[in-house]
């Protein structure tokens, strides 16, 4: 008689993923920060499953195909676990300091002041470096047609769903 499968899910083990996770992040906030949340780990997992639904999506076209770049991942890895814990950790406790919840209408002023004054000037960043990584001159950075404004639009968005959905103790 054949038997099924059934999935366990163990909630203690959830849990205690869950404890220790939020003890790394009051031990070493940065450096978990850096290395999970939508860092190091995440940006390249991201990059690596962009590339692949490329790749099918070019499969199905017989368009021609693009090899799956290692480069890439690693390019976002580094990115994200040098810069964007760093950065944003410290920009986002700058934000609670000069806008504390106290002050009337914090949140959207948090979030304006974010979208307007800090997601411009990282995305430039994250351009930079990530052609930098890629081996291009500045002058190469500047003369590459990337559609800019469309980026930055959808960074903006991306963004701030990111951050009106999640806290930043996670």
């Amino acid at each position: 008689m054949p038997t099924q499968s059934v999935l366990v899910r163990d909630p203690s083990f959830l849990t205690r993923v869950l404890q220790q996770y939020l003890s790394l992040l009051k031990k070493y906030p940065i450096i978990t920060k850096s290395v999970t949340r939508s860092c190091g780990i995440l940006s390249a997992v991201g990059n690596l499953l962009s590339q692949a639904l490329e790749y099918r999506k070019n499969n199905k076209e017989n368009s021609p195909k693009k090899k799956i770049s290692v480069l890439g991942p690693v390019h976002f890895a580094i990115f994200g676990l040098f810069i964007t814990g760093p950065v944003s950790h410290y920009i986002y406790q700058l934000l609670e300091v000069l806008l504390p919840t106290t002050v009337p209408y914090c949140l959207i002023k948090r979030l304006l002041l974010e979208r307007l004054i800090f997601a411009p000037a990282f995305l430039l960043l994250f351009y930079v470096v990530m052609n930098a990584l890629e081996g291009k001159t500045l002058n190469q950075i500047k003369k590459k047609n990337t559609g800019w404004i469309f980026i930055i639009i959808g960074w903006l968005c991306t963004h701030t769903a990111n951050t009106h959905f999640s806290s930043n103790n996670l």
